[in-house]
């Protein structure tokens, strides 16, 4: 059964994935790790939402005008939504899409709190874009969960004209990797990563998430953060 979010008098139609085992196993996998997790990331997420310069560096790369509407797929609980919607202005729409209950709850307390009329959330899965068309769409920290990563920011491709990808890129800073190793051997279930080298798989999913872009658009500017320890990869597509 599609799902309808309502923005500023419109509706974008949310459409359920197709039914395939291997997406429902990682869908699964996620809503379990993120739901049981959410309260703490919703405070990790807020708590670093300055640091290196990130996520207003994604915003900016996106390059959205007043007016525009943009989507963030996994958008958690919410950390990009005042700068998207700072970018957008009162007269844009920006939809936030989550395929986790319990961060989509956080998100929409958010959203309430501040009263914004032009910021919708919705229940879907990201591989398989529940929107038709937007100005723009962003994904940070998202592409790492998924192992057809290259086939699925193509698929975002289709929807907007600026298509703006954070990932992590495990190479180069040791503290840091053994940090993010870390991350990932304790949540290995989330990252499909029981076995093998999970940081060159995390490196191998932002190289075709990165590659997808290329492919699929025009022009293609890489900017590195946080020690290089981040990666932000904006598609533009020309007009």
């Amino acid at each position: 059964m599609a799902e309808d979010a309502t923005v500023g008098g419109g509706r974008i139609a949310v459409t359920p994935p197709p039914s395939r085992t291997a997406d429902r196993d990682r869908a699964g996998r996620i809503r379990e790790s993120y739901g049981r997790w959410a309260r703490i990331y919703d405070w990790f997420a807020r708590a670093t939402a300055s640091v290196g310069g990130v996520r207003s560096s994604c915003v900016d790369a996106l390059g959205l005008a007043p007016g525009d509407t943009v989507v963030e797929f996994g958008c958690g609980p919410g950390a990009n939504l005042p700068v998207l919607r700072e970018a957008v202005g009162p007269g844009g729409r920006v939809v936030g899409v989550d395929i986790t209950g319990p961060m989509l709850r956080r998100a929409r307390g958010l959203v309430a709190r501040r009263g914004w009329e032009n910021v919708s959330l919705a229940r879907g899965d990201a591989t398989w874009p529940p929107v038709a068309a937007a100005d723009g769409v962003l994904a940070t920290f998202v592409t790492s969960l998924f192992p057809d990563a290259y086939d699925v920011v193509g698929r975002w491709c289709d929807r907007a004209d600026r298509v703006v990808v954070a990932n992590f890129v495990p190479r180069g800073h040791r503290a840091a990797n053994a940090a993010l190793w870390g991350f990932a051997r304790v949540n290995a279930r989330l990252f499909d990563a029981a076995q093998g080298d999970v940081l060159a798989q995390l490196a191998a999913r932002t190289d075709a998430s990165r590659d997808a872009l290329d492919a699929r658009m025009d022009t293609v500017e890489t900017t590195r953060h946080v020690f290089g320890t981040i990666e932000i990869n904006a598609g533009l597509r020309e007009s």
